[in-house]
């Protein structure tokens, strides 16, 4: 039985339109991603909401229809079940290193620290940078042009007092001539 639209929908949507394991998203992956099960259907695993991620062809053929077979095995992340920071740390140069042991063996069976992923991981925290640099540019022209907008109304302020002192100038100099 194959997924329904809805459900394909439904798992895009939970994963943000982006790969659960790699975090590649639809718009840079140029299309949609893949629906893995888990727990593969060839290993008792279902159709369940809770059993399908959304993920890339990569990360998709790397995983292949993995699954333990006895308590021995190595785990792989779970997304429905953990947060990646449990398991990953993403460091400055675009590499993840490992904070467990399903962190060591699923960046090592799904290769999450390929080339290509470490420069998108690069890339993508330039990008972040770059734009936390607008954003606080504009917050910095923004309060620039309200100082401004404060410095003009004093200085109208001024220059209201200036004429007054000057009419009052005046008036005491007319009255003492």
């Amino acid at each position: 039985m194959s997924l329904s639209h809805a459900a394909r929908n439904r798992v895009r949507q939970r994963a943000n339109y982006a790969c659960e394991y790699c975090g590649v998203s639809e718009v840079d992956s140029g299309g949609m991603l893949t629906i893995d099960h888990f727990q593969p259907k060839s290993k008792g695993g279902t159709d369940a909401l809770s059993n399908l991620v959304y993920c890339c062809n990569r990360c998709n053929q790397f995983k292949q229809n993995y699954w333990p077979t006895s308590a021995k095995d190595p785990y792989l992340y779970n997304p429905r079940q953990s947060d990646e920071t449990e398991h990953f740390l993403e460091m400055d140069n675009g590499h993840l290193f490992p904070l467990t042991s399903v962190g060591a063996f699923t960046i090592k069976r799904l290769r999450l620290n390929r080339n290509p992923l470490v420069l998108y991981r690069q890339q993508k925290k330039e990008q972040l940078s770059g734009q936390r640099l607008l954003i606080q540019q504009q917050e910095l022209i923004k309060t620039l042009e309200q100082l401004n907008s404060q410095l003009v109304a004093e200085l109208e302020e001024q220059q209201i007092l200036l004429e007054e002192q000057k009419r009052l100038l005046n008036l005491l100099l007319r009255d003492d001539g």
